[in-house]
């Protein structure tokens, strides 16, 4: 009989779908998949926000013990939920196919967000998504909102925000895509790096999970995953849960567009920067280089500091 791989994963029902999805495939590759569900304090701590409970990666740390545990051989993880550096034990060893990586706009009433008036309420945990929003609809406020999809989008029809800004994965991926009023251009709002990607980690000693996963990995997804993460990687420790910063690769006949955003955390200053190139190594090199020269440093800086 086949050595089961049990599969870590968040109880949400988001992080469920990504669990049974990685089962299934695994399964289908002849591999006999088992899912744990471990409840992770970012499940917990509804009340504040994930910058101040430490970042996104707290929803990781915990799935990251019990790997270190032998608990689980694979942790699943939405990638834009993991830090762009990972301890080095660990290894981030297949990327699933690739969902809408846009983020849309969600009104009670199908408005647009270019009809909401000075002083409307918008909704969203992320930095990134928060100063971009600034940047294009100055008069409009930003406000933090926490919980799984239907939460926010059930605190929205409450009356608690005018309209929210969500991925549009999550929503396509839970069957919701009814909900959505407008889909961003990723040149109107960047992307989260690796959002829409589905990761599996494990640690880099587990040889049979590290079979297992590679057995399901998707090159595509792969190859734009390590390209926006290698941006990210370029700024070392200097990012963390408040930084507003955001990148999307896409791959087009051998080709490799990245755009990127940055910003400081009041959304006031900003840069971007788009470049197309052959290789992951200088796609990463040239827009790593554009938003340093254009200050991307002293913005990320910034936002830390003023935190």
């Amino acid at each position: 009989m086949t050595e089961p791989i049990r599969i870590g994963t968040r109880g949400s029902q988001l992080a469920l779908w990504q669990a049974n999805e990685t089962a299934r495939l695994l399964s289908m590759a002849g591999f006999s998949p088992q899912i744990v569900v471990i409840r992770t304090t970012g499940d917990k701590r509804q009340d504040v926000s994930l910058a101040t409970l430490g970042g996104k990666g707290l929803f990781i740390k915990e799935l990251e013990e019990a790997l270190e545990q032998r608990e689980i051989d694979l942790a699943v993880h939405s990638l834009k939920d993991v830090p762009s550096i990972i301890p080095p034990r660990f290894s981030l060893v297949a990327f699933l196919d690739r969902a809408d990586p846009r983020d849309v706009w969600l009104h009670p009433k199908g408005a647009s967000i270019q009809s909401l008036k000075s002083g409307a309420v918008v909704g969203t945990s992320s930095p990134r998504r928060r100063a971009q929003i600034i940047e294009r609809f100055p008069h409009l406020k930003v406000e933090m909102i926490r919980g799984n999809v239907e939460t926010r989008i059930n605190k929205a029809r409450a009356g608690n925000y005018d309209g929210i800004v969500v991925a549009h994965a999550g929503l396509s991926r839970l069957g919701m895509t009814g909900e959505i009023t407008t889909v961003f251009s990723v040149d109107e709002m960047v992307p989260a790096a690796g959002q829409g990607i589905v990761a599996i980690e494990s640690l880099r000693d587990n040889e049979h999970a590290r079979h297992a996963a590679a057995a399901i990995n998707r090159p595509g997804a792969e190859l734009e995953a390590l390209c926006e993460r290698g941006v990210l990687q370029k700024f070392g420790e200097r990012l963390d849960c408040y930084s507003a910063v955001a990148v999307h690769a896409s791959v087009d006949d051998g080709w490799i567009t990245v755009r990127a955003f940055a910003a400081d955390y009041d959304g006031t200053r900003s840069v971007r920067s788009t470049h197309r190139a052959s290789t992951l190594d200088e796609a990463v090199r040239l827009v790593y280089e554009d938003l340093v020269a254009k200050g991307a440093m002293e913005l990320i800086c910034a936002g830390t500091a003023g935190t």
